[in-house]
């Protein structure tokens, strides 16, 4: 007599399994592949780590995606002040990630936000060392752009201080005051 099998199939999401969506929620990363990211430089180099590590906070659990924040904020706004030319092309990902309530490090996307916000160090090392401005790869504008492309949607930083989470309302309250918001 035949038994039915007792294997019992893993549920547990290997390294290698790609984060997706699930049919419920919105995707906010639909146009990642539109990015260029093999061209457009981060801290390391090429930015191509930048898709991997959105995926990896927008459907992460909380370990995953506050592993993948840390990584992020070290390619995109290094040592907390330092921006790349891949920044404003992230900027508008952190926007619609951290107004999602499923995802699990908004405060930390919206503080990465608002250190971008502010980040002038590429200026500031240009006013001693104009040179910089004649360089092929222009820092000084990278970090103009991703000082834009935050103040582009500071006009949801209302939706942020208004959230049920006291973390996101204390983020977005530094956020606005260094937006100006």
């Amino acid at each position: 007599m035949r038994t039915a099998s007792t294997h019992q199939p893993n549920t547990e999401r290997t390294e290698h399994e790609p984060l997706t969506p699930s049919a419920t929620r919105p995707d906010p990363l639909r146009s990642l592949g539109e990015v260029p990211w093999q061209v457009i430089k981060d801290s390391s180099g090429s930015a191509t780590a930048v898709p991997r590590l959105l995926n990896k906070i927008a459907w992460g659990n909380r370990d995953t995606a506050e592993a993948a924040v840390g990584e992020l904020r070290d390619l995109i706004c290094q040592f907390g002040f330092v921006v790349h030319q891949a920044t404003a092309a992230v900027v508008p990902y952190l926007w619609d990630l951290a107004l999602l309530p499923h995802v699990k490090v908004r405060p930390q996307l919206i503080r990465l936000l608002a250190a971008v916000a502010v980040a002038r160090q590429w200026e500031t090392t240009a006013v001693a060392y104009p040179k910089l401005l004649n360089h092929r790869e222009n820092h000084v504008v990278w970090e103009r752009a991703a000082r834009q492309a935050v103040r582009a949607r500071r006009d949801q930083v209302r939706a942020l201080l208004t959230d049920k989470d006291p973390e996101v309302m204390a983020a977005a309250s530094e956020l606005a005051q260094r937006i100006g918001q």
